[in-house]
Parts: C-alpha cells; sequence; structure tokens
C-alpha cells in the first residue's frame, strides 16, 4: 500500500513540475521570419490559456535541420515543442536519405497543422513584368539577367518548384542561392537578380509597398492578400505548391498531454481574431489535428518526392 501511494506521489509530483515549467517552441528559422512571426503570435496565446509561461526559441541552421534534431534529442515531457515548414519533413528525407540526422515519421508525434501558405514568383520593381507570360517573354528576351532567380536557398521546395516552372514553360533560368530568405530580398532590391520565388508572406511587405511585384502564386486559388495576381493553373501551367506551418512533439511525449496542446492550437488558429491575422501575414489557417497532419506530410513526401527524383539538383 505504501509503494502504491508513493507511486502514486511521484506521478503526481512529476505532473506538477511538468506543468511549471515553461513550454518551449522550438523554431528552426531566425526571428523576423514567418516562421518566428507566426509561433510568437500562438505561443503568447497559449501561454494566456495554459497559465503557462512559453517561449519561442530559434534554433537556425541548415535550413531547419538543427531544430529538428534539437527537438528529437529533447525530454519528452510535453514542454517542447517544434515548429516548423513542410521542407524539414516531407522533402529533405529525399534529399539528404541516410545523412539526414532525423526521422520525420519516427522521432516525432505529430500535434497539429496549423496554416497553409502559397509560393510566389516576384520580380524587381521597374521590370515590365505584370503576370507569368509577360515573364516567360522578358526572361526569353535576355535570359543572361532576366533568368536569374533567387530562393531561400538551394535545395528549398522554391527551388524544385522553379525547376519545374523552366521544365513546363521551356524559358532557361539560373538559380542564385541565397542563405535566407533575407538575403535573397535585400539581393532583389538592389537588382543583383531580378526574380524572387520565395513564400508568399516573405514577399508580402515588398510588394505592398510597391518595391517589388508579384506576378504569380503556386496556389490552387488566388492568395486573398494578392486577388489581381493570378496562379500558374489560371496561366495553363498544372503547378502549384502548397506548403504548411506544424507543430510536432518528440517521440514519447504522453498521448494526453498531445492532445491537450493539439486542441489548444487548434482552438487558438480557429479564433476569429487570430486567423484575421494569419490571413493579414498571406497565410492560410487550417487547424487541423495530428492525425490529418500525419496523412498531409505522407501525401507531400510522395507529392516533393517524384519531383526530385527528376530534378538535377544533389546535395555536396
Amino acid at each position: 500500500m505504501k509503494t502504491l501511494i508513493l507511486t502514486l506521489l511521484l506521478t503526481l509530483c512529476s505532473a506538477v513540475y511538468a506543468q511549471s515549467k515553461p513550454i518551449k517552441i522550438i523554431v528552426g528559422f531566425p526571428p523576423g521570419s514567418t516562421t518566428d512571426t507566426l509561433a510568437r503570435l500562438i505561443s503568447l496565446e497559449m501561454s494566456k490559456k495554459l497559465n503557462q509561461s512559453v517561449i519561442v526559441e530559434n534554433k537556425p541552421g541548415a535550413a531547419g535541420q538543427l531544430a529538428n534534431v534539437s527537438v528529437k534529442q529533447s525530454t519528452p515531457d510535453g514542454n517542447t515543442l517544434l515548429m516548423t515548414i513542410t521542407a524539414t519533413m516531407s522533402v529533405f528525407p529525399h534529399l539528404y536519405k541516410d545523412k539526414l540526422l532525423y526521422n520525420p515519421f519516427t522521432d516525432f508525434v505529430p500535434v497539429a497543422h496549423a496554416s497553409n501558405f502559397q509560393l510566389g514568383v516576384g520580380v524587381i520593381a521597374d521590370a515590365p513584368v505584370y503576370n507569368l507570360k509577360d515573364y516567360i517573354k522578358w526572361v526569353n528576351s535576355n535570359p543572361n539577367y532576366n533568368g536569374l532567380y533567387s530562393t531561400p536557398g538551394p535545395g528549398t521546395i522554391p527551388h524544385f518548384f522553379m525547376e519545374s516552372v523552366a521544365r513546363e514553360t521551356g524559358i532557361k533560368i539560373t538559380h542564385v542561392p541565397y542563405k535566407g530568405t533575407a538575403q535573397a530580398m535585400q539581393a532583389l532590391l538592389a537588382k543583383e537578380i531580378p526574380v524572387i520565388a520565395t513564400l508568399v508572406p516573405d514577399v508580402y511587405t515588398l510588394a505592398k509597398s510597391n518595391k517589388a511585384r508579384l506576378i504569380a502564386v503556386a496556389g490552387e486559388r488566388r492568395n486573398p492578400s494578392f486577388p489581381d495576381v493570378e496562379t500558374f493553373k489560371e496561366n495553363g501551367f498544372n503547378l502549384s505548391a502548397v506548403s504548411w506551418y506544424a507543430f510536432y512533439a518528440p517521440v514519447g511525449t504522453p498521448p494526453d498531454r498531445v492532445t491537450q496542446l493539439s486542441n489548444l492550437i487548434i482552438d487558438i488558429v480557429k479564433d476569429p481574431e487570430m486567423s484575421k491575422k494569419l490571413i493579414d501575414m498571406g497565410l492560410e489557417p487550417t487547424g487541423h489535428d495530428g492525425n490529418r497532419l500525419k496523412s498531409i506530410m505522407k501525401q507531400d513526401f510522395d507529392h516533393w518526392g517524384g519531383i526530385i527524383a527528376k530534378s538535377t539538383f544533389k546535395v555536396e
């Protein structure tokens, strides 16, 4: 009887201790990125609703991989979450294969799918390009400069998407990789390169301030923030690239805690006030549970695997 009471007390104390610790949301990208901003918006609401400190910890490096490894190695007590993007979970396994230091499907528990986001193609503000047809003609007129494009980095979804664009349209374009979205956008503003392929939320401010022009989006439908910008499919090209932000916990996290955090994040994302904030950022709020996230993740794993197989890009 004493042993049973002691066990119950230890279990209770462990639960109380876990709840008193701050929750850490690990983000694999630097402060100021869209990923970081979204994580901080959600963390503030989580803290209020749980009456528990929730902090965002940035661990940039290797295009998000360092954060994934950090969460994989963390204690699965329900106080560490990873917020990451499609690439680290559904693309990198194809690129890095046995060099990848984590397995997206076995090292993590899917918690919640927070939002979708579209990819977009933007051009320098003074380019005579207003849509995809203009872009194709413009590139063909001077591929040595007009055919240059930047992305947040080699092996990213924007990079593979633009390779698909080149195959579908027949244009000759050259990838100029930068270390992150911020550097790529600075290069665009300096006219080092005339075109950028990146997340619509990342190019949002430049486009709205007329420092760049968004000419096409890669969603199934137009982006609400840019209703006049056509999709690739509207232009007759069967191309789309919708990515996402999602939350994961390290494998071994107690199921009841995963369910609690999942329900909480879903409620936060679906709150009308929060939904409006995300839409204003160029995001599409979703709020799917872990099972749905797992299915989406596998679908994208299969989808991007086929595209990467056709690509000429190889990890060095």
